[in-house]
């Protein structure tokens, strides 16, 4: 029997990624996004739901099989400084962060076992960088829920993690709204690519990470040195 991920933000950038990287390595990886993905792979189901609905996603995390991994790698990014912070953006990033990851983990987190996976993507930003507070405070706020969960899950065998990457080619880097505060190039003198974040969530979803929780894993080229 295959193990089966729900993975978040399936249509671009680094959820793609981790659910390429989830097929190559022989699970079933079901994918929310907004719009319907097109895999040409038997083991993917994309699910067309909006993260932002919370009793439209409720019923799909019910309608789902038994899930070994939950990954919420679905994020927007808003750039502004104090002085200029929109309280419903800040409540769309707060919402789409936390709240969905908390959602579906509540959802999902009975049924899980020994050697499951709960899986955040973060920021290598959650300490802190200028013009990003609404971002950035979802982020951090992230690891604490995440080490909460861990500590409370680590004697069930189930791990809980957050990867943080910092800035990566991926749409999100170049969208509009973040005038104030653009992607910096990493020390290493390029971004980070999406399959290398994948090919870290792919080894924390493996086994050979079963004593691996609680943590905020940095992929950031330098950028946090």
């Amino acid at each position: 029997m295959s193990r089966h991920a729900l993975v978040t933000g399936v249509s671009s950038g680094i959820g793609a990624a981790i659910a390429d990287q989830l097929l190559a390595q022989g699970w079933q990886v079901t994918g929310f996004s907004r719009t319907l993905v097109k895999k040409d792979h038997p083991a993917f189901t994309s699910v067309s739901v909006d993260l932002f609905d919370a009793s439209l996603l409720k019923q799909a995390l019910a309608a789902l099989p038994k899930v070994n991994a939950l990954v919420h790698a679905a994020g927007m990014m808003a750039a502004a400084p104090l002085g200029d912070l929109d309280e419903e953006q800040s409540a769309r990033l707060w919402y789409l962060h936390v709240q969905v990851a908390q959602i579906m983990a509540n959802a999902l987190q009975p049924q899980m076992s020994q050697g499951d996976r709960i899986l955040l993507i973060g920021s290598r930003t959650s300490r802190g960088a200028a013009n990003r507070s609404q971002y950035v405070s979802t982020k951090a706020a992230m690891v604490g829920m995440a080490r909460s969960w861990a500590a409370e899950l680590a004697p069930q065998g189930i791990t809980v993690n957050v990867i943080a990457p910092g800035a990566t080619e991926t749409p999100m880097l170049l969208q509009p709204g973040r005038a104030s505060s653009p992607p910096k190039l990493p020390p290493m003198g390029r971004y980070i690519k999406p399959e290398e974040v994948a090919a870290l969530a792919g080894f924390v979803l493996s086994p050979a990470a079963d004593a691996i929780t609680g943590q905020e894993l940095v992929i950031c080229g330098g950028a946090s040195l």
